[in-house]
């Protein structure tokens, strides 16, 4: 099948956790023999706050990590058409201009022979829905949701059944664990700071229970402000800036346990939407604690593959039993590694993609692996 994805970014990651999953995704179609071509706009705004940070060199471990994929970058002027030439399948992601968003469904109304799907991986049809529904998506054949609470949003908006949850999901091939165990030590977070969407969360179930746990803290991520710096530095904790999601298994090899702290959002309005960040880490072999999250699709196994923090002195708790007792640590690596492998890779999501581009046009996955 001919496949065409205009992403945000496929080469940055910086603040951009989709590009996460889209490249796993992408990578796992390749494999399976599949024609993918992906696009994302001239300066984007992912790509250039990586570079303006680091350079090029910034985009040096993408490549090596994915010598497979590459993407082609487009003016705000391209004839959409054009790129999307041949395509059978295209998927559009929420966060494009919405003008890119028009053209593609124009496209398609125009006589293009495609299947055409949005990709939403964000919280804004709750959070912000002025800007969602400023899309123009009357041309598209379905949206593909990350989570079942953002479907039934857009069911809300019209869209029952046309509308899948398609949840992000972890890519085996780069996250697993390490091939030989080395030391671990302390604490890890892999997070951005956001826009104070949890600030007191990241101070109740991270910083906080850290240092009562007497765990070293090293925290990765962007868009920390000055306040947030000094607000790590206060508790002890370790801020090392940005670091590229390929950089993760290794990072979290060198390191006891690391904590999901989830947005607002995803803890109220939106439950049941993990970060990526959960299947990434449980794929790669760490103990997982996670502040109050309530797991509503059943995903995972709370208490099983994770530990389960009500409060911040649970956490405090939670985070000395792993510092101590290393047959908790490995039943819990044991667990998680068995629902991600069952449940969570990427190859499972493409599986999921085949089956509803099945259910639109049989003939294109007819000869689909």
């Amino acid at each position: 099948m001919k496949i065409a994805y205009f992403t945000h970014s496929l080469a940055s990651c910086w603040n951009h956790g989709n590009a996460h999953f889209v490249r796993g995704v992408l990578s796992e179609l390749l494999a399976r023999g599949h024609d993918v071509r992906a696009f994302e706009p001239a300066g984007a705004w992912s790509l250039a706050n990586l570079t303006g940070d680091h350079g090029d060199a910034g985009l040096d471990a993408y490549r090596t990590a994915y010598p497979e994929l590459s993407s082609t970058e487009f003016e705000a002027d391209a004839d959409v058409a054009d790129l999307i030439g041949d395509a059978e399948l295209v998927i559009v992601h929420e966060w494009n201009d919405p003008a890119l968003v028009a053209a593609a469904g124009r496209v398609r109304a125009l006589g293009g022979r495609f299947l055409l799907l949005f990709h939403d991986t964000h919280h804004r049809a709750v959070s912000a829905p002025h800007e969602m529904q400023a899309f123009d998506l009357s041309a598209y054949n379905g949206v593909l949701a990350f989570g079942e609470t953002l479907s039934a949003v857009y069911r809300d908006w019209g869209w029952e059944g046309r509308v899948w949850t398609w949840h992000e999901a972890a890519d085996l091939r780069r996250f697993h664990p390490p091939s030989e165990e080395g030391e671990r030590a302390g604490l890890v977070w892999i997070g951005n700071w956001g826009d104070g969407e949890r600030t007191r969360e990241i101070e109740d179930y991270l910083l906080r229970p850290a240092a009562e746990a007497a765990l070293g803290l090293d925290i990765y991520g962007v868009r920390y402000p000055d306040e947030a710096k000094a607000m790590l530095a206060r508790h002890g904790a370790r801020y090392h800036g940005w670091a590229p999601n390929a950089a993760a298994p290794g990072i979290f090899a060198r390191h006891l346990a690391t904590v999901h702290v989830p947005r607002r959002y995803y803890t109220t309005i939106l439950p049941g939407i993990p970060t990526i960040r959960v299947f990434e880490a449980l794929s790669c072999g760490i103990p997982l604690v996670s502040a109050p999250w309530d797991d509503a699709e059943g995903l995972f196994r709370p208490g099983t593959d994770y530990l389960v923090a009500p409060d911040g002195a649970a956490m405090t708790r939670h985070l000395r039993d792993l510092a101590n007792d290393a047959d908790l640590r490995v039943a819990l690596v044991a667990s998680g590694l068995e629902t991600i492998h069952a449940r969570h890779s990427c190859a499972h999501r493409v599986d999921e993609l085949l089956a509803i581009v099945a259910t639109l046009n049989p003939a294109l996955t007819k000869d689909a692996s």
